[in-house]
């Protein structure tokens, strides 16, 4: 959020952990808009975009296990620290 203040008081969660949360949902989907892609370019038989979008796809799958991987690490860490004022 662009914001200067916390909205986490209106979502239930810190703008912190929702950025993780939303980036790695970002990622997966764009994985799966690039499986689209990587299709229609193969429809067109433009293998050079082919592997432009393949590996705009990994990176996409890279992006999302590294931030899956953050968020469990954090979750974890948090299970244990649940009072209202550690939310």
């Amino acid at each position: 959020m662009s914001s200067a203040t916390e909205t986490g008081k209106y979502t239930g969660t810190k703008d912190k952990d929702y950025n993780l949360i939303w980036f790695v949902e970002a990622c997966l989907s764009n994985a799966l808009r690039m499986e689209e892609y990587c299709a229609d370019a193969e429809r067109a038989g433009d293998s050079e975009l082919v592997e432009f979008f393949q590996r705009a796809q990994a990176e996409s799958r890279k992006g999302a296990e590294q931030g899956k991987a953050l968020l469990a690490r954090r979750l974890v860490g948090d299970a244990g620290n649940t009072t209202p004022e550690n939310q």
